[in-house]
């Protein structure tokens, strides 16, 4: 999909906020580690990928009730849901200078009913004329998720004629109905139906 720029500014993709941390000693210290095993800013973006999707656990997958959403929290905690994740991916790729956006998907359950947002990332790496959309929500039985810079590898295609879509819009910080409903949530089961079904 083609994905609109929503800020005038690439420096936006970049900053720091409450929910994307990336000054927080503990981004920091996992953004360092990784940038010693890494080369570039490609080999780094797909080990931070690889980490957030592997090494940090989606909250549903492990049946954790309590609800992370700052990207430090996340990594402390070690897992999170498909937001709280692309927080702590965008945090760790822009502690690293890299332009790194939050994208939305609108999905259903398959008789199209149960709308959600589903959250991921979009990657502007050097010398590439486009962004890339990530997904690092974790792979579990029917999804194969990928670090991809050609062909996208997302969690879920969305099917149009479920009214599924795609968000074209590249945020700079996360959805606001999205977040208040990640710090307000005392729990898990509470927050499903607290998250937005419309961009």
């Amino acid at each position: 999909m083609e994905l609109i720029r929503a800020h005038p500014s690439i420096t936006a993709y970049t900053a720091q906020s409450e929910a994307i941390d990336h000054g927080h000693p503990l981004v920091r210290s996992t953004a360092a580690d990784l940038g010693a095993e890494t080369s570039d800013a490609y080999t780094y973006a797909q080990a931070a990928y690889h980490h957030i999707r592997d090494r940090i656990a989606h909250s549903a997958d492990i049946g954790a009730e309590e609800v992370t959403w700052c990207a430090s929290d996340v990594l402390a905690r070690g897992h999170g849901i498909c937001h709280a994740k692309s927080h702590a991916l965008t945090a760790l790729l822009r502690a690293a200078g890299i332009p790194t956006a939050l994208c939305y998907q609108r999905l259903t359950e398959d008789d199209g009913t149960a709308p959600v947002l589903h959250g991921l990332v979009a990657v502007r790496l050097p010398g590439r004329e486009r962004w890339d959309r990530q997904d690092p929500r974790g792979n579990v039985r029917g999804i194969d998720a990928r670090f991809s810079l050609d062909t996208e590898r997302l969690a879920w295609t969305v099917r149009e004629e479920l009214g599924e879509a795609d968000c074209p819009v590249l945020f700079d910080a996360p959805h606001p109905a999205v977040l208040a409903a990640l710090r307000a949530a005392p729990d898990r089961r509470t927050l499903w139906p607290m998250l937005p079904a419309e961009f």
